[in-house]
């Protein structure tokens, strides 16, 4: 029956071992106690890997319980003993005892699992629990009564197990065995022949018990019997077998059964004692049983998970020697006392924000130590829309991500697995996870503006910082490193670089050059902000820097011309009233705004109270009437200041001749200081050339004044009158107010534009060209008329029409003398008619 039992287990495991393989697993047998360092089995051989994949994996074993026993050379592809592996402390009893782990390799996750068997080799020999064992028989006991004696335990299984008993001296005692359904054996000791005390009180034999292993191993115990008087009836139990259950949280003394034996001797003989004569290893200490009321109670405590059923062997003897027994099942009942054990078999920490939906995160180990419903685990992660929990497999789960993951929403998840089995109440185990998600280059730099608009004064120092761009990087560390680059363009036609440079680092923009307002007032350029991404991303803003204006231009005096070889005068009649316009100060000034706002200031002048300027327009005007006691020189200095900070100014000199005839100012402005600078040859022909003009106007005026005298005396006769009284109006004026003048010397235009640099100002020919100017290295002077008229009324006779074309001619030709002179303005005559 036992050689049955046998095979079965073996066709049992050859099945196991085929479906393992065909599901991918791999099993390897080796015998027990084999040095540190043994060879194992060739892993990678007997799954197809490649041991750069091993290598690549970081392949490893995976065991709950047992990675202290096998290791794995990842270059060899091979499993080693790590450690001396003892069958019996590790499986007890067990006939089938292997080592259940898995290989384990990353990147993808994958695992293999992997059995190990050990066999059993002939290591103990079979041991008594005592060394002696001592019986008390009657003299009395029949021929073919039994004995029962104590078992030997051998630890060792299958074939180096206890086989067999041998008893010597065999001349009064033998050996009897019996077999039970647990293949156990029971060992008997058999009365051959009847007992005398008279002839032998004590008899001395010894028990020796063999096991089935190569070389065979022998144990004993040796009996002493000591032959008493009659006792013909030995205990008997009610039953031959006793069946208990107890719960494996059972307290200390909790009562199990209570086994009870009868003798049907009296007295001595009758009186019956329980002993437990043996246990096996993983029951040693677990019971005690009350020597005289049979009561067997809980000595320590049980653990379903490493005993679910004990059986004991219960002995009841008498006083004379006689023994009965019987055996004892208790079933170890399982509680839900063991919360579910989660174990991390691969974790990643981190992981990429750009990972695809359903890539595995963790893989996760969970057992149950628990039984039945108490061993079922369900586990769940807490609430988040980005990873699921999936079970690949009885016991194992895997870690996914669900969505798309977006590191600039969360950059870091913390998970908590809870894993609860079925018992009532159920028992749960929690782990936490912290997932860091690592940054992809998936955001551009963002400027803090769409535009800037910044603002520098000109005349500014090279190198000077204008101000800073800022741009954000959603991204982190690398990918969120912002570098400012300025984009290649021109402004006028000159690259953007020549004007500004834009700090790398920094954003900072610094301007290359000093800036003119007259000359650029605004520009434009594009900043480009790029991350420090592979690839890398950018965005583009648009910069306007406006160039602010600065005093730097004084006012330039347009009217009237200072030149350095001639003197410019404004005449004023002395019957000029308060109020008369003497002239106009004209003045411009290239720079902007209030510092193009021009003010007029008299500086100095040979009579203060007699002149004025006006101090927005500049018109020069008389503040009180002009008298006889008024000097016919007079000199004004104007001052024009702009309304900048600081102001700048420019001077005029201004000549007035207050004087109602020209000969009364020739001889005041000869003094004046002249240029001597002049070429000898034009000077010697300008000066003859005066002279005969001044001659022939003298003669002139001698036969006009005489013809008009003859007429005026013929007209007498008809009407009596004096001279009119002709109001004397200064040359190059036009009465325009009812008390002053407006200055007609030149008709001029200003057309301003944004900028004053670029303002035209044009000069008109005056309709009455009546500018004295007077040279002081001549005694006379000259007056050009556009519409000449004679101081006479129109002459009748030829002679006056020929006097006057002559005279006129004589003006063009000092008028082309001066201008060949390089004094660039007129000399004309001033003629009262």
């Amino acid at each position: 029956m036992s050689g049955i039992t046998a095979r079965r287990q073996v066709q049992l495991f050859i099945s196991i071992l085929f479906l393992s393989t065909v599901c991918g697993q791999v099993s390897y047998s080796i015998p027990e106690e084999m040095a540190t360092g043994s060879f194992v089995g060739n892993v990678a051989q007997d799954l197809g890997l490649d041991s750069k994949r091993l290598q690549s994996g970081r392949a490893r074993v995976f065991s709950r319980d047992s990675t202290a026993f096998i290791e794995l050379n990842r270059e060899r592809g091979i499993l080693l003993l790590n450690e001396r592996i003892d069958r019996e402390a590790l499986c007890g009893q067990m006939t089938l005892c292997a080592l259940r782990f898995q290989i384990l390799l990353e990147n993808p996750m994958e695992f293999y699992s992997v059995t190990v068997e050990i066999t059993d080799i002939n290591d103990h020999p079979p041991t008594f629990l005592t060394r002696e064992a001592q019986f008390n028989i009657s003299e009395s006991a029949l021929v073919g009564s039994t004995f029962s004696l104590d078992r030997a335990v051998d630890v060792d299984v299958g074939k180096n197990s206890l086989k067999a008993y041998v008893l010597k001296p065999t001349d009064i005692f033998s050996l009897k065995m019996n077999n039970h359904r647990d293949d156990s054996k029971n060992v008997e000791m058999v009365l051959n022949s009847p007992l005398d005390r008279e002839k032998k009180e004590h008899h001395s034999l010894v028990l020796t018990a063999m096991d089935g292993g190569d070389p065979q191993m022998t144990g004993t115990m040796q009996i002493l019997i000591t032959v008493l008087d009659a006792n013909d009836n030995a205990p008997i139990f009610t039953k031959p077998v006793y069946k208990a259950f107890i719960k494996e949280n059972a307290p200390v003394g909790t009562l199990v059964v209570t086994v009870t034996a009868t003798d049907a001797d009296n007295g001595s003989n009758g009186r019956i004692t329980y002993t437990i004569p043996s246990m096996l290893d993983n029951s040693l200490g677990m019971f005690e049983i009350n020597r005289s009321s049979g009561e067997v109670t809980l000595n320590g405590k049980v653990d379903y998970e490493k005993v679910t059923n004990v059986q004991i062997s219960i002995r009841a003897s008498d006083d004379g020697g006689l023994t009965g027994t019987c055996k004892l099942l208790v079933d170890i009942l399982d509680i839900n006392d063991n919360h579910p054990d989660i174990h991390i078999m691969s974790e990643s920490n981190v992981i990429s924000e750009d990972a695809k939906p359903n890539t595995v995160v963790t893989m996760i180990n969970v057992e149950d130590a628990d039984s039945s419903e108490n061993g079922k685990v369900h586990c769940a992660i807490n609430d988040n829309n980005y990873f699921i929990l999936k079970s690949t497999s009885e016991k194992f789960y895997s870690l996914m991500t669900e969505n798309e993951l977006d590191r600039e929403i969360a950059s870091e998840y913390n998970i908590t697995v809870t894993c609860s089995d079925e018992g009532v109440p159920s028992l749960s185990s929690s782990v936490a996870l912290t997932l860091q998600i690592s940054d992809v280059n998936d955001n551009a730099p963002v400027f803090e503006r769409s535009s800037y608009e910044a603002y520098i004064l000109e005349n500014n120092t090279p190198g000077l910082s204008i101000f800073t761009l800022k741009a954000t990087d959603a991204d982190w560390n690398q990918n969120a490193r912002v570098s400012y680059i300025l984009e290649d363009s021109s402004v006028h036609g000159v690259p953007v670089s020549s004007y500004v440079s834009v700090s790398a680092d920094s954003g900072v923009i610094h301007a290359v050059r000093s800036f003119d307002y007259e000359q650029i007032k605004d520009f434009q350029f594009l900043v480009k902000a790029q991350d420090g991404g592979s690839p890398p991303l950018s965005s583009n803003v648009t910069v306007k820097i406006l160039i602010q204006d600065q005093n730097d231009n004084p006012p330039q005096v347009l009217y009237p011309v200072q030149t350095g070889g001639s003197v410019v005068a404004e005449m004023v009649p002395r019957s000029a009233d308060v109020g008369y316009l003497v002239t106009k100060v004209v003045a411009v000034d290239v720079d902007s705004g209030q510092n193009a706002w021009l003010s007029y200031k008299l500086q100095k002048s040979t009579d203060r109270a007699l002149f004025e300027v006006g101090l927005q327009n500049g018109e020069i005007r008389t503040i009180r009437q002009v008298t006889d006691k008024d000097a016919v020189k007079q000199r004004l200095t104007v001052i024009v200041e702009d309304n900048g900070q600081p102001s700048r100014s420019a001077t005029v000199i201004v000549n007035v001749a207050v004087a109602d005839s020209f000969p009364e100012v020739l001889s005041e402005f000869t003094d004046f200081t002249h240029d001597k600078e002049y070429n000898d040859n034009l000077t010697f022909y300008l000066v003859l050339a005066l002279a005969v003009v001044s001659f022939l106007f003298i003669t002139c005026l001698v036969v006009i004044i005489s013809v008009k005298i003859y007429r005026w005396r013929q007209s007498r006769i008809l009407y009596h009158s004096s001279l009119p009284v002709i109001p004397y109006y200064p040359p190059r004026y036009s009465d325009t107010l009812g008390t002053g003048t407006l200055p007609h010397v030149y008709n001029y235009e200003v057309c301003r534009t944004t900028d004053s640099r670029k303002s035209d100002c044009n000069f008109g020919r005056a309709d009455n060209h009546n500018v004295l100017i007077m040279d002081p290295s001549s005694t006379r002077t000259m007056q050009r008329i556009q519409n000449e008229k004679s101081i006479l009324d129109e002459p009748d006779s030829p002679l006056e029409v020929g006097l006057y074309e002559l005279y006129v001619h004589c003006c063009h030709i000092t008028h082309y003398l001066f201008v060949m002179n390089n004094f660039s303005f007129h000399l004309c005559l001033s003629v009262v008619t």
